[in-house]
C-alpha cells in the first residue's frame, strides 16, 4: 500500500474515534475496521459528485451498518460534500447534520435512513431494481443514461436479521447484478464474539440465493480492489464480498473487542489509538494536510462522471425531449380521477376493486408507478393490467411479485421511492402490516413517497378469522407521525384516496381497503367524496344547521353511520354523518374548516369503526359514544360478525337515544 493510502486510513480510523470521543458517545469500532474497505471504494471504485449529491446517475452508497455513521460523515467531509470539520465536531448533536445514525434529507451525501439492522440492506436492493427500471424505461442506443450501480457496507447484525435474507432471495432472484455489498466480518456485536448466537456459512447462504460471493483481508486494499472490480463484472448476479475486518483497529486493548462497539474508547485508549498511528496524542480533529489534499482530489476526480453524463445527457434531450422531460422536470398526475367521480354503478362494490380501477387509470398517466404485492396481486388488486411482470427478462415490466416477504418488500419500495420518477407502491392484508412497521416507520420519518396498500381492513374479512381480522392495526398505523392513512368509505371515496396519495410526495401513504362489498354511494353524496383530500367532510346534513349529534366513521362502517342515521331522523334526531378517512390530513386543514365540520359546541357524537378505540377520543371527547372493538374477531361469515361483535346501525341508535335520551331534543323541543 503506498503511503498516502496507508496515511488516509489510519486518519479515517482516528477521525471517526475522535467524532465519538467528543460526542461521548456512539459506535467507535466499526469505522475504525470497516476504513480499508470503504477507503477503496470511495476512491477506486464509486461513483458520485460532492458538488451534486442529487446527480441522477451516481452509484448508490448505503452505509447499512448505520450505527458506523461517524465512517460515512468523515469520507463525506474528505471528499469534499458540503460539510465542515464543525459538522463532523458536532456529531450526535442538537441541531447538526451528523446525527447518530444517517439520515436521509438531514446529510449532503446520505441515499437513505439507516440503523435499524437490515433496514439498509433491502433499501440496496429496491434502488438496484430502480436502476434496472428506469434503465429500460429510458436508455437508448448509444445513451446508456442510467446505468449507476448499489454498493453498501453491511455487518455482522445486519446478515442475523431476517428481511436481508428474504431481500438477498428477492436480490438473487431478480439477477441483480448491479448490487454489490461489502460485509464487515468483525466477529462481534454488543453482548460479545459473534458466535455467541451465530454461527451461519454466510458463503454458502448466500451462494444457495445465487449471490456471487468471494471472501477477502479487510485490510489489504488491493485484494478488495481486486474483488470489487470483480464483483462490478458479475453482471448476473449480486455480490457479496466478505471482509474480515477487525474493530477498534489499531486500538491498544479494544482491538477486536466488543468494548469498542458502542461506546467512546476512552482518553487513555484514544491517545493510545493516535500513538500508534502517529498522530498528536494531545490534539483532535487533525487532517494531515497531504491526507484533505489526497481526498479533495480524488472527490474532484471523481466529479468527472457526472460531467461526462451531463454531455451525453444534453445529446440525449435533443434526441428524446419527451422522455427527457419525464425524469427530469417528473410531473405527478392525479387530476384525471377527479373525472371518475361520481362513480354511481348502483351496485356494491369492495373497495379493494375500486383501488385496483384507480391503480390502472394513474397507470395510465404514470409510467414510473410500479410495485406489486406479497403474493396477494389478485386480493390486493395491485395487478396493472396489461403491464408485464418485472424480471431478468422484462425490465421495463412493472408488476413486481415480492413473494410471501412483507417486511423487505416495504424496506424494498422505499429503496425505489428515492430514486424519481419512480412511484413505488407495495401490498398486503392489514393484519400483516405489522411484519411491515419497522420499514414504514422509517419511511415515515424519511419523508419517502411511498404508497402501501393494505386490503382486508377489518372483521368483515369474516371466515379466515381472528389471525386475519385486523382489530389494532388502524391504531398502530396512526400512531406513526408523518404517515398519512386513509380509509375510503366506498369506491368514490376510494379513487379520492388515490388522488391524496399520488399528490402526497414528502411522506408515505396508507391506503386501507376492504374485502368485501359496500354501498357505492349515490350521485349527489359521490360528489362530495372529493373532500377526502380534507380528511373528514360532512357526507349527510347541512353545515348550517346544529345538529344534535354527529356520527363520526370511517370505511364501510360509513354506511352503518348512514343507516343509524336514517333510522334516527324520522325519531326527532337532527344527525349529521361526519366520514372521516383520514385523521391526518384532517389536522392539516386550517382551525376554521375543522370548527365547521366538527364544532366543539357539539359534544354529542358517536364514533363507528370496526377496530379498537384508542385514538379516537379526540374525536369523540369524554362525552362521545364508541361503536368500537375491545377484542379480537371470530370465525364466521363478516355479516355474522358486524352483528355478534355489534358493530351495527341498530346499537348506533341505541348509543345517540341513551346519549341524547328519549324524546329526542328536536321533539322536546317542539
Amino acid at each position: 500500500m503506498n503511503s498516502i493510502a496507508q496515511r488516509t486510513i489510519q486518519t479515517i480510523r482516528v477521525l471517526a474515534a475522535d467524532m465519538v470521543e467528543a460526542a461521548q458517545s456512539g459506535h467507535p469500532g466499526m469505522p475504525m475496521g470497516s476504513a480499508s474497505i470503504a477507503y477503496v471504494l470511495w476512491t477506486k471504485v464509486l461513483r458520485y459528485s460532492p458538488r451534486n449529491p442529487a446527480w441522477l446517475n451516481r452509484d448508490r452508497f448505503v452505509l447499512s451498518a448505520g450505527h458506523g455513521s461517524s465512517l460515512l460523515y468523515a469520507l463525506l467531509y474528505l471528499t469534499g460534500y458540503d460539510m465542515t470539520l464543525d459538522d463532523l465536531k458536532s456529531f450526535r448533536q442538537w441541531g447538526s447534520r451528523t446525527p447518530g445514525h444517517p439520515e436521509y434529507g438531514v446529510t449532503p451525501g446520505v441515499e437513505v435512513t439507516t440503523g435499524p439492522l437490515g433496514q439498509g440492506f433491502a433499501n440496496g436492493v429496491g434502488m438496484a431494481i430502480a436502476q434496472k427500471a428506469l434503465a429500460a424505461r429510458f436508455n437508448r442506443e448509444g445513451f446508456d443514461l442510467f446505468n449507476y450501480r448499489v454498493f453498501g457496507i453491511v455487518g455482522d447484525g445486519d446478515l442475523m436479521e431476517g428481511i436481508s435474507h428474504e431481500a438477498a432471495s428477492i436480490a438473487g432472484h431478480q439477477h441483480l447484478g448491479n448490487l454489490v455489498y461489502l460485509y464487515d466480518d468483525n466477529r462481534i456485536t454488543i453482548d460479545g464474539p459473534t458466535e455467541l448466537a451465530f454461527s451461519d456459512d454466510i458463503m454458502a447462504s448466500f451462494s444457495a440465493l445465487h449471490w456471487h460471493v468471494q471472501e477477502v483481508d479487510g485490510d489489504d486494499p488491493e485484494a478488495i480492489e481486486m474483488a470489487l472490480q470483480a464483483a462490478i463484472a458479475e453482471k448476473d448476479r449480486p455480490s457479496l464480498i466478505k471482509a474480515r475486518t477487525h474493530i477498534g483497529n489499531g486500538a491498544p486493548t479494544k482491538h477486536d473487542s466488543s468494548a469498542a462497539h458502542g461506546a467512546p474508547l476512552g482518553t487513555e485508549e484514544l491517545r493510545g489509538l493516535k500513538k500508534h498511528y502517529g498522530f498528536d496524542p494531545d490534539k483532535s480533529f487533525i487532517i494531515p494536510a497531504d491526507v484533505l489534499e489526497h481526498m479533495r482530489t480524488v472527490g474532484a476526480e471523481r466529479a468527472r462522471f457526472e460531467e461526462e453524463w451531463t454531455r451525453l445527457l444534453d445529446r440525449y434531450e435533443k434526441e428524446h425531449p419527451a422522455l427527457a422531460e419525464e425524469f427530469t422536470r417528473p410531473a405527478v398526475q392525479y387530476e384525471f380521477l377527479d373525472s371518475m367521480i361520481p362513480l354511481a354503478h348502483g351496485k356494491p362494490m369492495a373497495t379493494r376493486k375500486a383501488s385496483g380501477m384507480a391503480l390502472n387509470e394513474a397507470a395510465k398517466y404514470n409510467p414510473m408507478l410500479m410495485g406489486g404485492s406479497a403474493d396477494l396481486s389478485s386480493s390486493n388488486n395491485v395487478i396493472i393490467k396489461g403491464a408485464p411482470m418485472f424480471s431478468p427478462e422484462a425490465r421495463q415490466g412493472r408488476h413486481i411479485h415480492f413473494g410471501v416477504r412483507e417486511h423487505a418488500m416495504a424496506a424494498i419500495t422505499n429503496g425505489m421511492s428515492l430514486s424519481p420518477p419512480i412511484i413505488p407502491y407495495c401490498g398486503t392484508f392489514l393484519v400483516f402490516s405489522d411484519y411491515m412497521r419497522p420499514a414504514i416507520r422509517v419511511a415515515a420519518m424519511s419523508g419517502y413517497p411511498v404508497i402501501y396498500i393494505f386490503s382486508h381492513d377489518s372483521i368483515g374479512v369474516g371466515e379466515d378469522g381472528p389471525t386475519h381480522q385486523p382489530v389494532e392495526q388502524l391504531a398502530a398505523l396512526r400512531a406513526i407521525p408523518n404517515l398519512v392513512v386513509l380509509r375510503p368509505a366506498d369506491a368514490n371515496e376510494t379513487l379520492a384516496a388515490w388522488q391524496a396519495a399520488l399528490a402526497r410526495r414528502n411522506g408515505p401513504t396508507v391506503l386501507v381497503t376492504t374485502r368485501q362489498s359496500v354501498p357505492v354511494f349515490g350521485t349527489e353524496m359521490a360528489r362530495k367524496a372529493r373532500n377526502v383530500k380534507h380528511g373528514a367532510y360532512i357526507l349527510e346534513g347541512h353545515i348550517d344547521v346544529t345538529p344534535d349529534v354527529v356520527l363520526i366513521a370511517t370505511g364501510s362502517e360509513v354506511h352503518v353511520a348512514l343507516e343509524a342515521a336514517k333510522q334516527l331522523r324520522p325519531q326527532g334526531y337532527e344527525v349529521r354523518v361526519v366520514s372521516m378517512p383520514s385523521w391526518e390530513l384532517f389536522e392539516e386543514q386550517p382551525e376554521e374548516y375543522k370548527r365547521a365540520v366538527l364544532p366543539s359546541e357539539i359534544p354529542n357524537r358517536v364514533i363507528v369503526e370496526a377496530g379498537i378505540r384508542q385514538g379516537w377520543e379526540r374525536y369523540g371527547g369524554q362525552a362521545g359514544r364508541y361503536v368500537t372493538m375491545d377484542t379480537f374477531g371470530a370465525s364466521a361469515p363478516g355479516e355474522v360478525l358486524y352483528e355478534k361483535f355489534h358493530i351495527t346501525a341498530e346499537r348506533v341508535v341505541r348509543e345517540v337515544r341513551d346519549l341524547l335520551g328519549t324524546p329526542a331534543p328536536t321533539q322536546a323541543a317542539n
